[in-house]
């Protein structure tokens, strides 16, 4: 999956895309630059050199099944779990999975809404950390009140403001 991320220069929005996108679009006007990946509000760090990310290094073959999405990972359980997980229909895993998308949809997109403000907060504090009424709209961010928080951004600068409004929307990956 490509990740999209979004470049500002001061408080200006000037370009989105993939990492390699935007340094093509970029190049030469590193300085004063912030790239923000959109998934989760984390500044990037770019790759100037020029080589695009895939070519640089040959990606090790993953552990899964990578064509179906499913990546291998460690777990750590007590034996008594293992036992349970080894006997239910399907096997270990599948049974993990069963129980993970259970207590997702049991969630109540209370998980979706903190990774967003999560996100959200990231680019507001590294951009606006400085604007007068950060400290309020931090508050309203993280008490769930986007009406509030979204009176409160108006007066900072256009871009930032947009864009710490779209990235507080949860989004199906989250």
């Amino acid at each position: 999956m490509t990740r999209n991320c979004t470049a500002f220069l001061g408080m200006t929005r000037i370009a989105r895309g993939s990492p390699d996108q935007l340094v093509a679009a970029l190049r030469g006007r590193e300085d004063g630059l912030l790239v923000f990946d959109d998934a989760d509000g984390r500044a990037v760090d770019l790759d100037w050199r020029g080589v695009p990310a895939l070519a640089q290094e040959e990606a090790p073959r993953r552990r899964g099944r990578p064509r179906l999405g499913v990546t291998a990972r460690e777990v750590t359980l007590l034996p008594r779990q293992w036992d349970w997980l080894s006997r239910q229909p399907g096997g270990a895993s599948q049974a993990l999975r069963r129980l993970v998308d259970e207590a997702r949809k049991a969630d109540g997109g209370r998980t979706a809404r903190r990774t967003a403000q999560e996100r959200a907060y990231r680019v507001m504090s590294a951009l606006g950390g400085d604007l007068p009424g950060f400290e309020e709209a931090s508050r309203l961010l993280f008490a769930d009140k986007l009406e509030e928080l979204a009176a409160a951004l108006a007066p900072w600068p256009a871009d930032l403001r947009d864009h710490v409004l779209e990235l507080v929307q949860p989004r199906a990956e989250d």
